[in-house]
């Protein structure tokens, strides 16, 4: 019986490792390309001799680990590497792209993305690879000032024109901010989608032919715009125009003042009117050093008098003034619905003579693989680089050398944070990347940088994380609404009085009035040198 245990435990075990080397061997055959970095990367990889490239490259292993990567070793400086494949790879049966990559100093301003390249034929050298070397796609963190984002850059050649240009994808994920290794992956299906995934995590999918996903499109519009269109002369764009029949009222008076002297106010009782505002202050004393040859004559600086605070003023007092009731202002006729209105021009569309269809996007082949960017930071480490025709590869590969990593990473950091008392950043990170989406929305192109900075304040200081993440919420929501409802606030008077009403036949007085209004109004409310005077109670 005994026996008959042991036959069926050591079957068992065959049996799982013929399996797990039949899986094995299946990731394998899907497998175009992987860059351990387990061994020297010289003389596999060429390192760029152009001039503006001094950054120097290092095998080293990442902090805390046995595994090796390639390292960005100095700040501010320019780097660029490149391996090139075996032979060119077709990505039009669709093609998978995978790195590591640790900021392990973090990441304020510079690269961390790859660059597929195309054969050498198109015009580079790996001794002279620099940011001109044509390649197909370009991917990977980047982040610098307003930018935070994980780039997808498809370069594409437009089969009418000839040229190549780089469609980004629009709205992609945000860099995660912390110092542990991540995995970026990208998927490219023959059915024209893409896929980015960082750390085994879908964050965007997209349509190579959708007109929302990529800038520019791929696909042209079918129409344009005709260059050539223009405007008729008597094409009348405007929605409301002055009433041409309209008069101004005879008991209109545009002269009459804004505010009048309130000739029923009465001097409040207890006003002083023999007390100054101010005198001299009696604590003053005359400075030692002060000389009356160079600095003159000495004089006690002012101070409140303080009879003045307990009666209703001191000075001379002077009726106040109020708001006039027969004010109405520079009268204008009232607008009526223009009868020759046309709405507002546009030229008339066009078919577009670069406008092209395709079924899908021209993907140029990929022979080489290579990082070339710029960085204030040093300490970044790129590993296990993959390009796989399945998914699946690249899933396995994720399993077995990324997520052991940043498990052990992770551990350590939560133990740090709970030592350091900043563990409750860690729940704000899909608030940071959604934000970051956010900041890129075009209504708020004008307060992108302020809204940039305040996040990244979040990230870094936990003490005020809470507190500046609801106020960037309310700015996005405030300025979301004031597109929405109109961005002019009403006019609130501190002290209302009715005013004579006039109704829409006699006319407005919207234009001049409210320019007048609102200098009477800056005037009553520039306050005293001192204190407010107190004349006009």
């Amino acid at each position: 019986m005994r026996e008959a245990k042991r036959i069926t435990l050591r079957l068992a075990i065959v049996l799982l490792l013929a399996f797990v080397s039949f899986n094995q061997l299946f990731a394998d055959d899907d497998t175009i390309f992987h860059e351990t970095f387990d061994e020297s990367f010289s003389g596999r990889w060429i390192v760029s001799e152009k001039e503006d490239y001094k950054g120097e490259w290092k095998r080293e292993k990442s902090e805390g680990h046995d595994d090796y990567g390639l390292l960005v070793s100095e700040p501010a400086k320019k780097y660029a590497i490149v391996k090139e494949l075996d032979e060119p790879v077709s990505l039009k049966d669709g093609i998978v792209l995978q790195f590591e990559t640790r900021l392990q100093s973090g990441l304020e301003c510079g690269g961390a993305y790859l660059k597929y390249l195309r054969p050498q034929e198109a015009g580079w050298v790996p001794k002279g690879f620099d940011s001109e070397s044509p390649y197909s796609i370009m991917f990977g963190p980047d982040k610098c000032g307003t930018t935070n984002k994980v780039h997808f850059i498809l370069k594409h050649k437009n089969p009418k024109s000839g040229e190549y240009v780089e469609h980004h994808l629009k709205f992609p994920p945000s860099v995660p901010h912390d110092k542990l290794t991540h995995v970026y992956t990208a998927i490219l299906k023959s059915d024209n989608e893409l896929q980015i995934l960082v750390d085994g995590e879908e964050k965007k999918k997209a349509n190579f032919l959708a007109s929302d996903d990529f800038e520019p499109p791929l696909v042209p519009a079918k129409t344009i715009p005709d260059p050539d269109d223009v405007k008729p002369e008597d094409w009348d764009e405007r929605a409301k125009i002055p009433d041409p029949e309209a008069a101004k009222p005879e008991d209109w008076d545009e002269d009459a003042p804004l505010e009048i002297v309130d000739e029923d106010a009465v001097k409040p009782e207890g006003w002083l009117d023999d007390e100054p505002e101010e005198i001299d202050d009696p604590e003053a004393t005359k400075p030692e050093d002060w000389d009356e040859e160079e600095d003159g004559e000495w004089e006690a600086p002012k101070t409140d008098n303080p009879k003045c605070e307990e009666a209703p003023g001191c000075g001379e007092w002077k009726k106040p003034m109020k708001r006039n009731p027969a004010y109405k202002g520079k009268w204008h006729a009232p607008l009526i619905d223009n009868p020759n209105y046309k709405g507002i021009w546009k030229p008339q569309d066009i078919p577009n003579p670069d406008y092209f269809e395709l079924d899908q996007p021209d993907f140029e082949p990929i022979a080489a693989v290579g990082i070339e960017i710029w960085t204030m930071q040093d300490g970044i480490l790129f590993d296990n680089i993959l390009v796989a025709k399945d998914e699946k590869a690249a899933a396995s590969i994720r399993d077995t050398t990324w997520k052991p990593k940043f498990e052990a990473e992770k551990a350590k950091q939560k133990v740090e944070e709970a030592a350091t008392g900043t563990d409750g950043l860690a729940g704000f990170q899909k608030v940071f990347e959604l934000l970051y989406q956010a900041a890129e929305l075009s209504f708020l192109s004008k307060h992108k940088d302020k809204i940039i900075e305040l996040i990244e304040k979040a990230e870094k200081q936990p003490n005020i994380t809470i507190g500046v993440l609801v106020s960037v919420v309310v700015v996005i929501l405030t300025l979301f609404f004031r597109i929405i409802f109109g961005g002019k606030k009403a006019k609130v008077e501190k002290k209302p009085e009715p005013v004579a009403e006039t109704s829409n036949k006699e006319g407005s007085s919207s234009g001049d009035e409210k320019k007048e209004e609102t200098e009477a109004e800056n005037e009553a409310a520039a306050p005293a040198r001192r204190r407010q005077s107190r004349r006009e109670n």
